[in-house]
């Protein structure tokens, strides 16, 4: 019998914003996405708002550093609620197990000489609890944006930054995901399936200019994919010499060799306002989050490229995992349909794309939040189906809005 990603249906999925980083420091608010967008209260309609729209999958995040509050001890209270909810609506999870961040209880977060066991052992847990009821897994999404937050750009735990840093995370994060996933396949009994994700970067402008650094990282976005599909095997691939010069040695490199996670599905993350960054001559930014790149929307063709980039390396089913554009909604309209009829259009043209994911079916508060200030309410991302709202009493109400009848439109059109 054919898995779910081996029939000719294009799937409309929408996900609802799970960043996760309960730690807090100077400076530095916990980031937990569900409280501030009120999820772990309105879960029960939330998820109600995405069979709605007319949604058959969504992309949902579990809290690690919730349901596993204690090393070896886990509490399935809340999770077994929404996991039923799902199963009443006919919604098909893609359960994001690290949709970034660790436990409280994990010190020095992803350094924590225990962290590969620990997440895999998490992961096990969740795919034996719920065999029967989810079978789809994103071990860890977009480990590049972990790897930048956490190891380049000193943003999140455990603060680390510079070129030395990304590749000190690269090790741990990708032990992580391989034995995440082993360790689902086995209490499963293989009947698990798995859907990398992972963000997407393009770079535009006077990239002669920038030659050395524009290559390198056009290069670097598929490092992680590389080394969980074993493509790194020796000096000969471009990024060998980088990871030695930044401390990723001949026993990290036999391990990868050795020890790989081959994705099911291959899912890619575009949003035409920033996936793009652009270089200017004579102009240097650092590419962090305090000095970022200007970014050039390039629409659908940005999104185009992405997509053939990654059907192309890795010879997988590829799945649109997330995009929307911020704003108005009469644009997040503009593009929805703008992107739907290009992933209709690549699949004409042969491309194996199998679904189409809007992100997110409500608001989100921007990541600033973590460093900033005011109060939630204030960072709140217009880029849903439906707004959130707030009330003057403190509850920020999900207004439905024309973009989440277009998705129906959409949707329903695929049948």
């Amino acid at each position: 019998m054919p898995r779910w990603y081996e029939d000719d249906r294009l799937r409309f999925a929408v996900g609802i914003e799970d960043t996760f980083v309960p730690q807090i420091r100077i400076g530095h608010r916990a980031l937990d996405e569900y409280d501030l967008t009120q999820h772990y209260h309105y879960w029960h309609e939330d998820l109600g708002l995405a069979a709605e729209c007319g949604a058959t999958m969504i992309r949902y995040g579990i809290p690690w550093w919730r349901v596993n509050p204690a090393p070896g001890k886990f509490d399935w209270s809340w999770l077994d609620r929404v996991v039923a909810r799902l199963a009443e609506l006919k919604l098909e999870p893609i359960v994001d197990l690290m949709h970034y961040g660790t436990p409280l209880w994990l010190e020095n977060e992803f350094l924590n000489a225990d962290y590969d066991e620990r997440v895999a052992e998490y992961s096990a847990a969740v795919a034996e609890r719920y065999r029967d009821t989810m079978s789809i897994y994103t071990p860890l999404n977009e480990p590049i944006v972990h790897a930048l937050h956490s190891g380049q750009y000193a943003m999140w735990p455990p603060y680390l930054r510079g070129h030395d840093g990304f590749v000190k995370l690269v090790g741990p994060l990708v032990r992580g995901f391989v034995k995440s996933q082993r360790a689902i396949a086995e209490v499963t009994g293989g009947n698990a399936t798995f859907l990398h994700v992972e963000a997407s970067f393009r770079y535009s402008g006077d990239l002669d200019a920038h030659r050395e650094e524009s290559t390198l990282l056009r290069h670097r976005q598929f490092l992680f994919e590389d080394l969980l599909t074993g493509r790194i095997k020796d000096d000969s691939h471009p990024l060998t010499a980088y990871l030695r010069q930044h401390g990723f040695g001949d026993a990290d490199l036999a391990w990868s060799r050795d020890n790989t996670a081959m994705p099911d599905v291959m899912g890619v993350n575009y949003y035409p306002a920033v996936s793009t960054e652009r270089f200017e001559a004579g102009v240097t930014h650092e590419g962090t989050w305090g000095d970022p790149r200007p970014r050039d929307n390039q629409w659908t063709d940005g999104l185009q490229e992405v997509l053939h980039w990654f059907a192309d390396r890795y010879q997988r089913p590829v799945f649109l995992s997330e995009t929307c554009l911020p704003g108005t909604v009469e644009g997040r309209i503009r593009w929805m349909d703008a992107s739907v009829e290009t992933v209709r259009k690549l699949r004409a043209e042969g491309m194996n794309l199998i679904g189409y994911t809007w992100w997110s079916v409500i608001d989100m508060m921007e990541w600033s939040y973590r460093e900033g200030l005011k109060p939630a309410e204030a960072y709140l991302l217009g880029m849903g189906l439906w707004d959130l709202v707030p009330d003057g009493a403190g509850v920020l109400r999900r207004v439905k809005t024309a973009a989440a009848d277009r998705f129906r439109e959409h949707a329903t059109r695929n049948g």
